[in-house]
């Protein structure tokens, strides 16, 4: 039999968590199966999901079909109407290796002797990372550390998929993180679904910032130390102060801004304003001069105006942003969002195009000022490397991977720098 084929969508955290499945199907000797870890973050991604299932579905019949991830764990019954569908995992139910023992050849029958879906009370749970994995790829590693979020804006459906917010102990993410330079990596990314409320369930409520300086401190042999995605509004004293002195912190934050117009954003259920938003960049420049930011916004918000719009468009220019995830609004059924008045589909793309436009104007003229530097990068592949700011590099030669090593810069081609 052939091993388990598995399939990705969404985010890092979904990513690291496949990694995850993959060592616990091995471990309990699940063969000949398709697993697909859903997202849940738009409508968009729940209709890919399905179309990710059918496609492997085809692909590889006569096998069992497990869906899991977001989208299963808030809507299994849209999975349970598919045909193509064996069993449907929730999110914490993923995570145990209980749950592979009974999908693997020698446990319970997939049809017989065990629920279809098995999907519990996100909610009940109180832990997070039992299962942690060294890192995956040869470059750079993923370390989870907190999962879950307490807030609820109005828009996501996420809390529904993840639970409320857990952290992993300072002293587990330390040890795990020295397992891992000791492997040779150099490069860790502390990733969560709301990674600035790590700690606030922990003994003492440490903040992240505490946590980047822990790391910092007792892993002196560690490179280099990334934060994946941040709400900038609850960035703590510490955190500052490791954007400020500690070099190995990259220098490259992205922002979980969602929209530029502080009625919108009152709408959205957000805790900060436009003014934060640009306070925060403008403190972190002064800190870390020549420090990148990205974000994450979303056009066509319901009752969003073009006024409205465009005080996003400009908080491009205002916080200085290069990387930018832009989100056309798509409805999510259960969202307080979903029940406010619409902006108009064609709008909504629209606007959505603009901001793209407005990103990658933004992120030619970061490539631009890079040209003629000379850039410390870390190779993913053999022709493709970041810099320390996350800017993508290009090689005309092979080089070895997960190698930190000075380029210097002759050029970009819009997305990418080019390196001599």
């Amino acid at each position: 039999m052939k091993p388990p084929v598995f399939s990705t969508l969404g985010c890092r955290l979904n990513a690291y968590e496949t990694e995850a499945m993959k060592e616990l199907a091995a471990g309990a000797g699940l063969e000949g199966a398709v697993v697909v870890n859903t997202c849940a973050v738009t409508a968009e991604a729940v209709r890919k999901a399905k179309q990710e299932i059918r496609r492997l579905s085809r692909e590889n019949p006569d096998v069992p079909v497990i869906v899991t991830g977001c989208a299963a764990q808030t809507e299994p019954e849209t999975f349970a109407a598919m045909p193509e569908v064996t069993k449907i995992i929730g999110n914490h139910e993923k995570m145990q290796a209980d749950t592979w023992a009974q999908l693997a050849p020698q446990g319970p029958d997939f049809i017989g002797e065990t629920e279809r879906v098995m999907v519990d009370d996100i909610m009940s749970v109180k832990e997070t990372a039992g299962h942690l994995i060294d890192g995956f790829g040869r470059h750079r590693a993923y370390v989870q550390v907190q999962n879950g979020c307490d807030h609820r804006c109005t828009f996501c459906i996420i809390p529904f998929g993840r639970g409320n917010s857990r952290s992993v102990p300072a002293g587990v993410v330390v040890e795990q993180i020295k397992r891992l330079v000791d492997r040779g990596f150099n490069e860790v990314v502390l990733t969560g679904v709301d990674l600035t409320s790590w700690g606030a369930d922990l003994p003492g409520e440490p903040r992240l910032g505490d946590l980047v300086m822990r790391i910092l401190r007792l892993v002196p042999d560690l490179p280099r130390l990334r934060i994946s995605s941040i709400d900038s509004i609850e960035a703590d004293e510490n955190l500052m102060l490791a954007i400020a002195t500690e070099p190995r912190l990259m220098p490259h934050l992205h922002l979980s801004l969602q929209a530029g117009d502080d009625m919108i954003l009152k709408r959205m259920k957000r805790r900060h304003l436009r003014d934060d938003a640009i306070a925060f960049t403008e403190e972190a420049r002064k800190l870390r001069p020549g420090i990148v930011f990205g974000a994450d916004i979303i056009a066509g918000f319901p009752t969003e105006t073009e006024e409205m719009f465009e005080n996003s468009l400009r908080l491009v220019d205002d916080c200085g942003l290069t990387f930018l995830h832009v989100f056309p609004y798509s409805a999510r059924k259960g969202t307080p969002a979903a029940r406010m008045p619409a902006v108009k589909g064609p709008i909504v793309k629209e606007r959505a195009a603009r901001l793209r436009a407005k990103g990658e104007a933004a992120l030619a003229a970061h490539l631009d000022a890079q040209v003629g530097t000379e850039q410390l990068v870390l190779t993913e592949t053999p022709r493709v490397a970041r810099t320390e700011g996350f800017a993508e590099v290009a090689f005309e030669a092979d080089q070895l991977e997960g190698t930190l090593m000075t380029v210097r810069i002759t050029g970009h081609d819009g997305a990418r720098l080019l390196a001599g």
